[in-house]
Order: C-alpha cells, then structure tokens, then sequence
C-alpha cells in the first residue's frame, strides 16, 4: 500500500488556471527576462573556460561591478512580478544595467544578459494593466426578447367605444351609434303622413 496521497484530478488544472490568472494581472515575462539577464552578466567574469588540459579564466577587474550588475537585475525581476507598479522605473533601469554592462561585465555576458536586459526592460516599460471587465447590461428593444413597439400608438379607449382616428383626414365616428331598427319593421315604408303603427289610422279623425 502506497504512503503518497493521490492528487485530486482537477487539483493541476485549478492550480494551473490560478498561475495564469496571477500571470495575466503582472509583467510576468518582463520580469523573466529581466531576471534571466543577470545571471550571465554576473557569471561570465567569474567562470573558467576548460579547454584541453589548459584552463582559461575569464576573471577581469570588473568582477566585482559585474556582480553588482546582475543581482540588481535579479532583484529588478523579481519586483516587477511583485511589485508591477514600479514597472516603469523597473524597466528603465533595466535598460541602463544593460548598457552599463557592456563595457563592465564582458560585453554584457557577451550580449547574452545584454539582449535579455534590452528586451525585458522595453517589455516593462510598455506593460500595461488590462480594463476590468464591464458587466453585461441589459439590451434595450426588441434585442431584450421582448416584442416590437408598434409603429402606430396603443388606444386607451375601452372596448365597445370608437375614439378618433389622429390619422384620419374625415369626420370622426360618434360615441354613441344610432340604434338598429326593429325587424318586424324592416321592409315597411316611412310615412309620413301621420299614420301610427298602433291604431293604423292616421292623425286626421273621420267626420261621420
């Protein structure tokens, strides 16, 4: 029976999307680069080249300005993961110690830790926060799901009742219609000589 706890499945996927959210908030690579550039520039003066059976070192006077050179480097790296609001001043001085190490630290560690000082402080120096993402709003419209406004505006007359038409040219309709005629009298002529309906006779009285 193994002693070694299992790791969770999704345990290096959280962990890995963790680093990259903190990676994505930093000059992350600037700060690579630029601490990457300080171990060459301080190594170089301090290493001996074996060839054969002869021993070469590479030692100068400036071992001491080239070590100096590369643990600022070093720690100017570091700041710029920890540190990102010092990127500008991080980065500029990055590109100094790389000049500067030119003609101290053997060419820059023969323009190895020169070139990655260049880049890395170029890269801190144009390292720019990202925007927060805006929260979604809610679209106005028919966008939202919702229906169309109607081209022609909604009545607020109640049902049953006729209101005027604001486009119409002719006269408008009354509120009130004129009542339909009975059925039983449909078809009989209006007259109008006095004849009611009631008695049939009409409104002059007979002399006999």
């Amino acid at each position: 029976m193994s002693a070694e706890t299992p790791v969770a499945p999704g345990q290096f996927t959280l962990r890995r999307q963790q680093f990259r959210a903190w990676r994505g908030t930093r000059p992350f690579w600037a700060g690579l680069f630029v601490l990457f550039s300080g171990f060459p520039i301080a190594y170089f003066p301090y290493a001996h080249l074996q060839v054969g059976h002869l021993t070469l070192a590479m030692a100068t006077t400036a071992g001491a300005g080239s070590l100096i050179i590369g643990v600022l480097l070093g720690v100017l790296g570091v700041s710029l993961w920890f540190q990102k609001h010092v990127r500008t001043f991080a980065g500029v001085a990055a590109i100094l110690l790389g000049l500067v190490s030119i003609p101290v630290a053997n060419l820059g560690g023969f323009l190895i830790g020169f070139l990655f000082a260049l880049i890395g402080g170029a890269m801190a120096v144009s390292w720019a926060p990202g925007a927060p993402p805006a929260p979604d709003a809610p679209a106005a419209g028919p966008a939202a799901g919702g229906a169309p406004e109607s081209a022609f505006p909604q009545s607020t007359t109640p049902a049953g009742e006729f209101a005027e038409n604001p486009y119409s040219t002719g006269p408008a309709l009354t509120k009130d219609p004129s009542p339909a005629r009975d059925d039983d009298s449909a078809g009989e002529p209006n007259d109008l000589s006095g004849t009611s309906p009631a008695n049939g006779a009409n409104g002059r009285h007979s002399a006999g």
